[in-house]
Order: structure tokens, then sequence, then C-alpha cells
């Protein structure tokens, strides 16, 4: 059985060896990360370079996925590298200390209206939650607090506000310049972290298309105001991140779980792609197998219908990057077959079809879901018509076959569809069938005999022009 939920990992210095990268696309790895937050330019382009070279020799079209930094909130450092913080114990915040000014009273932070955004009251979240502090006054850019729980502070941990608040640009100057990075790169899909709402999507995508980027943009949900505004959010993105990391920090690990949920049904209903991220797999990054818990997290989120989980850590920096996908993939395809469908979706059955290629996808997949057929075959242009069908649950095989390396790329985020490269020529429609079945039938795609669907568009090179589906019998080749 065909793995239909795709893997994303991160690369970086445990995988910065062609052998291993190699290693990974085998295992299973659809779509690599690029990290801005690690790194500088000269970094990325290396990886880049060698990702396509790998993926080229492996006969793959690899997408890439580059993550901006974003307005992560951060603490400066400390005189001393790190200090202890005691419960009960005063501490405070003050975005007008020295760089290196920080000691066990106090350290700089890396925003400046912080003390306009708490108020005496709020619980703010250090280091990913484990230290936690309640503000008591404010006095000029000094934030007072009080140690709730404390714990070990290194430089440079990242802040949340319980509940969230703390005011901050989604795009700052470095991820405008990393913007550049990404479409000199040729990204596939252009993640924004710390977005508040769809405008932040709009202008990403705005500066994105003017230095020539062409990929999708990828909104990542991890902030309170996020979840506020998920409707404008998941409106004016093409893919939606569930970034598990601060999010749990600032609603608060209870409800994490119920609200991942909540995203992923609400972006596949808008037809959208949905990833689900953070700390997946993170024992591998120090140990050979994932935990059952962790086993448990990521069948959950594919039984749940997310398009890709992510590895970040487990494949960046971790000591068993290859094992990681690997253990990921076996997961996947483990609870994929617990969610075999009925053939009886009521996806989009209500709605009407401003587009002919959609009505076209959603009678694809019903006709898919009643009909004994082995495989769908969509010739496309730019993907969207594989895109509306891997919106439907099913166990039948989508295959997108297209000209354009970056179409291939793109859907090799879209679950249950997989690219294969295919050159779209003016032929009978006996040639173009003949033309169809040799090249699937030469990859083990499909079986002499067997059933298909198939879709296609009159004019040929337009995109978004697939108005026709056939069924056929595969035949033997001449």
């Amino acid at each position: 059985m065909l793995r239909r939920t795709k893997i994303v990992a991160t690369l970086g210095p445990a995988s910065d060896h062609k052998k291993t990268l190699r290693k990974m696309i085998d295992a299973g790895l659809d779509v690599a990360r690029l990290n801005f937050s690690h790194g500088d330019a000269d970094e990325h382009r290396k990886r880049v370079k060698e990702l396509r070279e790998v993926a080229r020799k492996c006969g793959r079209d690899v997408g890439l996925l580059a993550d901006l930094q974003g307005p992560k909130i951060r603490i400066l450092r400390f005189k001393e590298r790190s200090v202890e913080l005691k419960d009960g114990e005063p501490f405070f915040l003050d975005s007008e200390l020295g760089i290196d000014d920080g000691t066990n009273e106090g350290v700089g932070v890396a925003l400046s209206t912080i003390h306009r955004d708490v108020s005496p009251g709020d619980t703010l979240l250090l280091n990913d939650g484990m230290i936690n502090l309640q503000v008591e006054r404010i006095e000029g850019s000094r934030v007072h607090t009080v140690v709730v729980n404390g714990g070990i502070l290194s430089n440079h941990k990242g802040i949340n506000k319980k509940g969230g608040g703390l005011s901050a640009p989604a795009l700052t100057d470095v991820d405008k310049e990393n913007i550049k990075l990404a479409a000199e790169f040729e990204a596939d899909f252009l993640a924004v972290s710390f977005v508040s709402d769809g405008d932040d999507v709009r202008l990403a995508r705005q500066l994105f298309e003017e230095v020539g980027g062409h990929g999708l943009i990828v909104a990542k949900v991890e902030r309170v105001e996020a979840v506020e505004n998920i409707d404008s959010i998941v409106d004016a993105a093409d893919v939606i991140m569930v970034a598990r990391g601060d999010l749990g920090v600032e609603m608060g690990y209870a409800e994490l779980t119920g609200l991942q949920k909540k995203l992923i049904r609400k972006t596949r209903k808008a037809n959208k792609i949905v990833i689900t991220a953070t700390q997946m797999m993170e024992s591998m990054i120090q140990n050979p197998i994932p935990t059952r818990a962790e086993v448990s997290d990521v069948s959950n989120a594919v039984m749940d219908g997310t398009d890709a989980v992510m590895l970040s850590g487990e494949t960046a920096v971790g000591r068993y990057p290859v094992k990681s996908v690997r253990a990921m993939a076996e997961v996947c395809t483990g609870a994929e077959k617990y969610q075999l469908p009925d053939g009886r979706t009521r996806h989009r059955m209500g709605d009407y079809f401003s587009r002919v290629d959609e009505a076209i996808a959603a009678a694809v997949m019903y006709t898919a879901n009643h009909l004994d057929v082995s495989a769908i075959i969509a010739m496309t242009e730019s993907g969207s018509t594989t895109r509306w069908m891997s919106r439907i649950r099913s166990d039948i095989p989508i295959y997108a076959l297209t000209p354009h390396v970056a179409t291939s790329r793109r859907v090799s985020l879209y679950r249950g569809v997989f690219p294969v490269a295919f050159e779209l020529t003016q032929e009978t429609q006996l040639k173009m069938y003949r033309h169809v079945f040799d090249t699937l039938l030469s990859r083990e795609l499909v079986s002499v005999g067997d059933s298909v669907i198939l879709t296609k568009g009159e004019l040929e090179g337009v995109s978004g022009g697939t108005n026709s589906m056939t069924i056929v019998e595969v035949t033997k080749p001449e």
C-alpha cells in the first residue's frame, strides 16, 4: 500500500551529507524544510544545491519548504550565560536593559513594547513554558514579576504570554531578506511564522511574488490571535501548519489536541492543505526508536486527515535522521490501514462549484469511491485538480502526470497524490492512452487489466483547464 500521508523533514547539520540525504529520500522524505531561524545564507544555498542534486539522482521531485523565522520574542543574554530562577523570587524583564547585562535579578527583552502589552496578573511563559512568571507591576520599560515555576534560564529563550497578546509584526526585516532567498532557491512553499490574521499572509505572498517567488504560502498557526482569526488565515493561505510548540504554550496544553483536530477539519473543508508539526518524534533526537506516545500522536494526526507530518530537530540535529524518517513513514502507513473510507463521503455534496475542474475533481472521487478502480490519473498543469481530489478521503492513489517540475514538487505535499513526470504532447486519444499506460506500467504503478479514471483538459498547456473524466482499462503494451 502506498503511503498517502506526506513527510516534511528539516535539513540541518545532521543531514549535511549527500549519503544521509539520499537515505532520507529513500526512507520516505517528500518535502525538505529549510529553517531560517538557524544558519546563514551560504549554508542554506549549499543545502538546497545538495538537495536538488541528490533528489535528481534518486529520480524524485522533492519539495522545498522555506520557513521564515518570524518575530520570535526572546530574552537577551546573561553575563554568566544562564541563571537559576527560584520560586517566589522577584525577576524583571526590561526592553532597555543592555544586551549582555542579564543577571539573576532580571534580563533584557527583544520587544520594545512588552511593558505596554502586559498588565498586573498576567502570566509570562519562558523557555517553551518551562518557566512561569506572574506580572506584579510595570515601571517604565521594566516589567516586574514573581517567579511561579522556576528553573535554569539561559540566553535567547522565547517568551509567550498566556492567552496571547504580545504585539509583534509577522514579518521582520530579517524575514524580508529571507523571502528574497526563498525566491532565489525557487522554494515550493514559503512558511510564515506567527501570523495573526489573513493580512499577514497576503503581505507575505505579495513580497514573495515581487521578488519572483512562485511557491505556495504556508501560514503557521502558533498564536492565540491566529486561532481567533483562523477563518481569514485559511482563506488567505494555501497551506496551514499546526505549529504546536508556541501554540501549546499560549493556549495551554490541555486544549491542544482538540484544537489540532479542529484546525485539520477546518483546513480540509476549505480545500486547503494542512501540516501537523512540532515534537512529533522528539525523543528520536537521541534515541533510535520513537516512544509509544509519539507513535500515538503521529497516528492520531494521520487518522484525522492531516496531509503531512513534520520532523524538526529529529532530522536537523538528531543522531538518527534516517531512522526518524523511516519510523515516521512506518507509523503513517500503519495508521492509514485503520482509516479506509466507507465510500460514502459527504464532502461538498451540498456545494455548487464555481469552476469546472473543481466539479470534475469531486465527480472523480465520488465515482472512485463507488466503483472498483485501481488508480486515478490526472493530467495536470498546475496540480489544482489533484488538490481538490485529495480533500476527499480515499485509499485510491492519485497520480499527477505533469511536465512541470514545479508542479511535481508542489503536489508532493498533497495527501494521496503522487507526481509522475510526463510530457504532454499533441496525440490522438488512443496514442495518448498508450503513452499514459506505458509510463505507469514501466513504474509498476498499475497492472494490465486495471480500471482507472483519467482526467484531462481539452486544451493542453492551459492551467485549470481540466474538463473531462474517462474510465478506461489498462491494456498490454503493443
